[in-house]
């Protein structure tokens, strides 16, 4: 959503939901205008109990920010000073403008059409067949016919995916994936289901989805929150926009961010492409870049894929995109996220990230379709959120869609696209019951940017990393990571060195754990979040897939506790678990073998007084000592 709609949707929001929320961001601009020199205006806290629960949740406000010129930077929301005023005080005048409008209105809700209660989609809406018997009336929530840009979302995401079946692209795409290796393993793969079920009834194409989508996450493609500067390779930050070049135009570049080093004061460019081809290259970016480049891989593979998008419209970014296969022997659409290497978990966003989901589409080369009840086990409350279009509307729009692209489809294919299309209606009449592997949070993207979203998961916070064998630790059947919490990266010394920024990305399971810099001593730690009694983190690496077993397991951690505090290192692998020191050395364990699993973990329990958190530190070092790591993990694997 961009901010010209932020603004839009904030206006579709009840009068009570706006005339408050409006209120607040105009004395958000008002600070800015009013005292443009002094910092804290030009700050908003993300975690702030005012901005998320009286802001955060609204349709389009935070949106509105983005709009005035704030940018994103970890835990703030911040207006940089190279932002525009003028644009901040033109959006600010238009809330103001609107907001007058309803106070001296006799009846500020008279050219709004009143809501109706939420009503079942008909048949071929690929909606639920009847209203939840428990469906609400939205009577607070706003009513359009129909949002011109969601509609105009429709028509651009449907067309997009033509360039999918570009034959020349495919070949391009062909040039990039290892074919014969991901087949191999996906032959392993489906030898071993059937070894361990001999009534399997899935098939190669099945497992060549999970390889690709291991591949891609962890061999092909990269994530980006902040570009490192060009110039000296340390950190940047998020500075507005740029305009965008001929060149990055012609690619489909539109967004042009400026991630802005404070050290050279040089701003490096991060075209947001949304070429496929192009991303081919650059091999980067966020969740749109990913599904869209997975996408095209899947479609040179030879797989039936489909766009997904998630028109969602909470949080800081409104939209999700993701991909589904074509299971030709499950003959039904399976779930594909590369950004979290997920597979059929559907529910992930809902129970997972506690996403507030209204409209999820399907595009494909043939066919549009409405496939949010797949992805929602409350379909009585995501009733009452789709406010932006009359679901009769939707159908007619969708089946016209549908026609114009079919025209030149032969009656066997329609045929086909009508059978499964009358599949997924069924499936979608009974809302999908949750498996274990969708209540984990987000791990794509910065923390803070997963948690600005409410897309962390539940309280045992950031879940669900698996380290898993690169092609090359399977051949030297050996896997060896460090981490050096200074620099705050680990290495993957088995993988050619590869880096992971961030400590929380390499972990399992935590809770209750942050990182702690101390300027004035001049150390860094992870420790207990402040108040809280009990914290917990672990780190897991698996093997399984490929097709190897655990033959030794080597561990060196440090921790250092004061007063009553404790910690408490433990290896977990095939129902054995072992307690070992968190004293500095490395220990081996060989009785740790056969298994095909291994988890790492800490406890941290104890200490006295109001900062008893800080009675229990891991890898307690100075902020000097960029090298040392006090965190190290060998596997050595052998044949299954």
């Amino acid at each position: 959503m961009s901010g010209a709609d932020g603004v839009f949707a904030l206006f579709e929001n009840s009068a009570e939901v706006f005339l408050d929320v409006s209120k607040l961001l105009i004395t958000y601009a008002d600070n800015i205008l009013r005292n443009p020199n002094e910092e804290k205006y030009r700050s908003i806290r993300i975690g702030n109990t005012t901005f998320s629960t009286k802001l955060l949740p609204v349709k389009g406000a935070v949106e509105c920010l983005f709009e005035m010129g704030f940018v994103e930077a970890e835990t703030h929301l911040v207006f940089p000073k190279s932002a525009s005023v003028e644009k901040l005080r033109r959006v600010r005048d238009t809330i103001a403008a609107e907001r007058d409008q309803r106070i001296t209105a006799s009846n500020p809700t008279s050219v709004r059409v009143p809501p109706a209660p939420p009503q079942p989609p008909p048949m071929l809406s690929a909606g639920p067949a009847t209203p939840p018997v428990s469906a609400p009336a939205p009577a607070a929530l706003p009513f359009t016919a129909s949002s011109p840009t969601f509609e105009r979302s429709l028509q651009s995401n449907f067309q997009h995916v033509l360039i999918y079946e570009n034959h020349e692209l495919q070949q391009k795409a062909l040039k990039c994936i290892p074919q014969e290796l991901l087949r191999s393993r996906a032959t392993e793969r489906l030898n071993q289901a059937k070894d361990a079920d001999p009534a399997c009834c899935l098939d190669e194409e099945d497992m060549l989805v999970l390889e690709l989508l291991q591949w891609f996450k962890f061999d092909f493609f990269s994530w980006v929150d902040n570009l490192p500067c060009t110039r000296c390779g340390g950190a940047t930050q998020p500075s507005g926009s740029l305009t965008p070049s001929h060149d990055e135009l012609r690619w489909d570049a539109g967004r042009i961010e400026n991630h802005y080093c404070h050290t050279c004061q040089l701003s490096t460019r991060f075209p947001r492409y949304n070429n496929p081809e192009k991303l081919l290259e650059t091999r980067r970016g966020r969740c749109g870049e990913w599904a869209n480049c997975f996408t095209l891989i899947c479609r040179a593979m030879g797989l039936e894929a489909r766009y997904i998008w998630d028109s969602t419209g909470y949080g800081l970014l409104s939209d999700h995109v993701w991909t589904e296969v074509f299971s030709q022997s499950q003959r039904r659409w399976i779930h594909c996220d590369p950004c979290e290497n997920a597979c059929d978990k559907p529910l992930l966003y809902e129970l997972g990230w506690g996403k507030k989901l209204s409209y999820i589409l399907a595009f494909s080369r043939d066919q549009a379709v409405d496939v949010t009840w797949r992805y929602s086990c409350k379909h009585s409350e995501v009733l009452s959120r789709r406010t932006l279009i009359q679901e009769t509307l939707l159908l007619q729009k969708l089946n016209q869609l549908n026609t114009t692209r079919q025209q030149n489809v032969g009656a066997e294919r329609k045929q086909e696209l009508l059978q499964r299309l009358l599949v997924e209606l069924v499936e979608f009449i009974s809302p999908s019951i949750p498996s274990a592997g969708e209540l984990g949070g987000r791990i794509s993207g910065s923390l803070a940017w997963r948690a600005a979203r409410g897309e962390t998961g539940t309280a045992t916070g950031d879940a669900g990393f698996v380290f898993i064998p690169s092609e090359s630790e399977k051949q030297n059947k050996l896997f060896h990571i460090h981490y050096n919490v200074t620099s705050d990266c680990y290495v993957r010394l088995s993988k050619d060195g590869e880096n992971i920024s961030g400590w929380q990305k390499g972990t399992w399971r935590m809770e209750n754990v942050f990182r702690k810099e101390e300027h004035d001593w001049q150390m860094v730690y992870l420790a207990r979040t402040e108040g809280s009694t009990h914290g917990k983190i672990s780190w897991k690496f698996n093997c399984s897939s490929v097709g190897l077993k655990i033959k030794c397991v080597s561990a060196r951690v440090f921790s250092q506790t004061f007063h009553s505090g404790r910690v408490c290192w433990s290896l977990h692998s095939a129902g054995t678990t072992l307690d070992f020191p968190g004293d500095g050395g490395m220990h081996r364990f060989s009785n740790l073998s056969g298994g095909t699993e291994l988890i790492v973990e800490a406890e941290l329990t104890g200490g006295e007084g109001d900062v008893s958190w800080q009675h229990t530190q891991l890898f307690r070092q100075s902020l000097k000592e960029k090298d040392k790591a006090m965190f190290e993990v060998l596997v050595e694997m052998e044949d299954s």
